[in-house]
């Protein structure tokens, strides 16, 4: 671990909080409205540390528990990404393995606590969330496989760094078809739209914002600021995806992963401003394309 990698983890920890602003902005200006400002998530978060929690009495340890669980796996997650483009501040032989597995786990306890509440409205929720993951992670190991097989290594570190640089000129055509189908993903895995609306509480279409209703002050907090890192995370694997091809020494690459999150945060307000939230039923077909774009890609390389 160098100081590199300690200042790449770092950069994206500060600047996770903005990309949702971005896209929102983004959203906005497309639409004719003005919408928040870009820093709008560091003052919730800083508004929202500041207040109480209230608990109700029909809630268990598990509900206390989700927040900080689901915080701190985002952060073990992104921590296996190298994203100063050479090494991870965590990595070992499988561990993309633990990447997928730690944000399961992380929703997991999420729905957890979405059905401590007792509350059918936010079971409605846990249920949607978990229909969706089981789609989604199919698709994200099928990607994460492909860059297995590019690079001929299981780490992290090694599928997003220099190997995959010395095999994008040969699968290039696979590697751009995992980056589409990772951005797909990735507005699944950060409830956005066409997936989700993150602005909405309409009950007929909430999915993550309805497991969330009864979280208030710091808890609330750690949930929007671990939603934000996830999407910090996904982008920062489709940038260093598409931009494998160019090797920069890292204190360049890390300017660039972090303008890359920017482009990334942009394209997704651009897919919201022009199209509408999926109807429920069309959501799973979505991240079945999602899939079979990957699968796609798979046979190109193996064939």
């Amino acid at each position: 671990m160098t100081p590199s990698t300690v200042a790449g983890l770092f950069a994206v920890l500060v600047f996770a909080p903005a990309l949702p602003g971005i896209a929102n902005r983004t959203k906005s200006a497309l639409t004719g409205r003005r919408g928040a400002p870009v820093l709008q998530l560091y003052s919730d978060l800083a508004k929202l540390w500041r207040k109480g929690v209230v608990y109700s009495t029909t809630t268990t340890v598990l509900f206390r528990l989700a927040p900080v669980v689901f915080a701190a796996t985002t952060v073990l997650a992104a921590c296996l990404l190298p994203l100063d483009g050479a090494t991870a501040v965590l990595q070992f032989p499988g561990d993309l393995v633990a990447f997928v597995g730690l944000l399961a786990l992380g929703r997991f306890m999420l729905v957890l606590a979405a059905m401590d509440t007792g509350s059918s409205f936010e079971g409605m929720g846990a249920s949607r969330e978990v229909t969706i993951a089981a789609f989604a992670e199919p698709a994200l190991l099928l990607c994460f496989t492909i860059l297995a097989l590019t690079t001929g290594d299981l780490r992290l570190e090694s599928m997003l760094g220099r190997p995959l640089a010395e095999g994008w000129q040969a699968s290039a055509p696979s590697l751009v078809l995992a980056a589409g189908s990772l951005f797909i993903l990735s507005l699944a895995e950060t409830c956005r739209v066409p997936v989700d609306d993150p602005l909405t509480h309409l009950e007929l279409t909430m999915i993550h914002e309805v497991m969330v209703l009864d979280h208030s002050g710091p808890d609330l907090a750690l949930i929007l600021y671990a939603s934000a890192l996830k999407m910090a995370a996904f982008g920062a694997l489709i940038v260093r995806v598409l931009a494998a091809g160019v090797m920069l020494p890292a204190p360049v690459s890390l300017v660039g992963l972090l303008l890359g999150l920017v482009v990334y945060a942009i394209a997704i307000g651009v897919v919201e401003s022009g199209m509408a939230r999926l109807r429920m039923n069309r959501v799973p077909q979505l991240l079945v394309a999602a899939s079979a774009v990957a699968g796609f890609g798979l046979i190109l390389l193996l064939r």
